[in-house]
């Protein structure tokens, strides 16, 4: 496996899967990877902590790295290479030109600047590493809509393909954000996972998991387009933490 750190040490090559990743790589980020190792002779892994999605600072200061630990599982898994740049690789002295993804729903509404910060890296990703095939998950169902639109308007040659959400035993949707919360919160947490499973199969899912959620107060639950499918969407936080997932109504995801 190559590590390369510049845009300069970068090669393109047919037949090449890239798998976006921000690090503090799990269960999740693994699905990804096999998912590209299974439909492409080479495999690209971006590793990358993009401060331009962050809306808060904290929360950027606060996500979690761990660059050894990435690189090993991405060696297990068959990645070829791992493109971690520095921040100033992507963003130079003087950038200014950024992508504009219009409707983000509301999980846009609710983190301003977020999907226009995962835009603009993942054009310059597609644009860099030349890939056939892009690997988004499921779990963050408004990224991936934005993405495809994205692939659509633009007319950028790359396939996006959807992996299904991985979960922990208990149900809750992998996040590196989980490792913040506390045995309590984690048991809060849950709520969200079953109340969006309740709603599958109900004439109003909306209404019908915001009716399940158990005392825990959503910032938005929504249905999603995205193409092929239809899924039902919510964000919460319990104590400091924001967690989001959703379930598929409709469809299949490809």
């Amino acid at each position: 496996m190559k590590v390369v750190r510049t845009i300069g040490e970068l090669e393109t090559a047919p037949a090449t899967g890239l798998v976006p990743t921000m690090g503090a790589l799990h269960a999740g980020h693994v699905a990804l990877l096999r998912a590209a190792r299974q439909e492409n002779s080479r495999v690209v892994m971006s590793l990358f902590v993009n401060p331009a999605q962050f809306d808060e600072q904290s929360d950027l200061a606060a996500y979690p790295r761990d660059e050894a630990r990435d690189l090993e599982i991405a060696e297990a898994e068959g990645v070829d290479v791992v493109f971690a740049p520095a921040a100033d690789e992507l963003y130079p002295p003087g950038f200014a030109t950024w992508v504009d993804p219009g409707e983000t729903g509301a999980e846009g509404a609710a983190r301003p600047g977020h999907f226009r910060g995962v835009a603009t890296v993942c054009l310059k990703l597609f644009d860099l590493v030349r890939p056939e095939r892009a690997y988004f998950g499921q779990k963050d169902a408004q990224q991936l809509t934005v993405i495809r639109r994205l692939v659509r308007d633009l007319n950028v040659p790359v396939e996006i393909r959807a992996v299904p959400t991985v979960r922990d035993p208990d149900g809750l949707a992998l996040s590196s954000r989980n490792g913040r919360l506390t045995r309590e919160e984690r048991q809060q947490a849950l709520g969200l996972p079953r109340a969006l499973a309740a709603a599958v199969g109900d004439p109003d899912p909306v209404a019908a998991a915001r009716g399940s959620l158990n005392g825990l107060e959503p910032e938005y639950v929504e249905v999603l387009d995205l193409g092929d499918a239809k899924v039902l969407a919510a964000a919460i936080r319990v104590g400091s933490t924001r967690l989001i997932d959703n379930v598929l109504l409709e469809g299949e995801l490809t």
